[in-house]
């Protein structure tokens, strides 16, 4: 029996709908099932990028802690090789002074032995009275007596030359030798770097691609966030001495980007940051984290005041600036600006004032 066409269409649209909506449930299904590990993966991206920039940001404090110890060690070698070059001049000046007195010596002894000096007897004789002999004699002893100390003393202080000159020597190989040893390690480190580099790189293009809402995760991932700064805050800080100032300048970089190694004034890696705040204020600090918490006057947690340098992580391979109220402004890693966090949202190592 052959059935209307209306009749016929509804049944083929329910055969259609009893296939195809279950399949478009399966289909949905999938979807959810490959979009929920995202989370997952976006805070194992987290994880491993933010784990490799720290290593990526600590090899670039060690290459710059190197740079400025090699800096020192090769002025430091220098002004010993001058040194050494003085001290060997002083001591040929020395044994020269001896060669010539001693040549000096040998002739008066030589016009003696010839007869170019009378005898003292014959001195004696032809004085005119007791008195004058003696004082011809003594004359005559006290020109040699005074030749030998002068020789002797002389003698002493080439001895004490060659001395001094030995030692600026032994000092200026031993510099040498701690020049070479930091170079040899800078190699070392500017090669393991080198290798870092790479996942440097790899890091920098999976931050960049990642979407709005990756990315807002990412920069969020310290707690952090660009705040709106109040002039009030920023005139108590500018009251309160280079620190406050100092911090005031910092605030004024947020959302500034983050370069490997960069003091400003368009990007920043953490110290470069502290550098350039305190640079503002005609202040110079140390270039690297681990230098600038040694360089300062530590401060308990308990006594921070604004401008306070903190350091993080073991080994200082960070560093943020306080501001008050428990925050800190900081240039984190690459892809995230400089922000303000809290102070403890980073394992802190210590404090400094400068």
């Amino acid at each position: 029996m052959r059935l209307p066409n209306r009749i016929s269409l509804a049944l083929v649209s329910v055969a259609f709908a009893s296939t195809a909506v279950p399949a478009i449930a399966q289909e949905l299904q999938a979807e959810e099932s490959v979009q929920a590990p995202e989370n997952n993966d976006m805070q194992a991206l987290v994880d491993e990028v933010g784990e490799v920039a720290k290593k990526v940001s600590a090899k670039n404090e060690e290459v710059k802690q190197l740079e400025d110890d090699l800096a020192a060690q090769r002025a430091k070698a220098d002004d010993l090789a001058a040194r050494a070059q003085a001290a060997a001049q002083a001591a040929d000046a020395a044994r020269g002074a001896v060669g010539s007195q001693q040549a000096a010596i040998n002739g008066l002894a030589q016009s003696r032995y010839r007869g170019a000096h009378r005898s003292a007897a014959t001195t004696a004789l032809e004085s005119a009275n007791p008195q004058e002999a003696v004082e011809r004699l003594g004359y005559l002893g006290a020109l040699s007596r005074d030749a030998n100390r002068e020789l002797s003393t002389m003698m002493q202080t080439s001895q004490d030359a060659d001395t001094a000159h030995a030692r600026a020597i032994e000092a200026a190989d031993a510099a040498r030798a701690e020049q070479t040893r930091l170079e040899e390690q800078r190699a070392r480190v500017v090669k393991e770097k080198e290798a870092l580099e790479a996942q440097q790189r790899d890091i920098e293009a999976r931050v960049d691609a990642l979407n709005e809402e990756q990315r807002a995760q990412w920069e969020a991932q310290f707690g952090g966030a660009t705040r709106e700064i109040d002039p009030e805050l920023l005139a108590r800080l500018a009251e309160s001495g280079v620190g406050g100032k100092a911090v005031a300048a910092a605030l004024t970089k947020q959302g500034a980007p983050y370069g490997w190694g960069a003091t400003g004034p368009d990007r920043f890696d953490c110290s470069g940051l502290m550098v350039w705040a305190y640079a503002q204020e005609g202040k110079s600090i140390p270039r690297t984290s681990q230098a600038q918490l040694a360089g300062g006057t530590p401060v308990p947690m308990d006594q921070l005041e604004p401008g306070d340098v903190i350091g993080y992580y073991p080994g200082v391979t960070h560093v943020g600036m306080y501001i008050g109220d428990g925050q800190v402004v900081h240039a984190s890693t690459y892809g995230v600006p400089v922000q303000v966090v809290p102070v403890d949202s980073m394992p802190v190592q210590g404090a400094v004032r400068f």
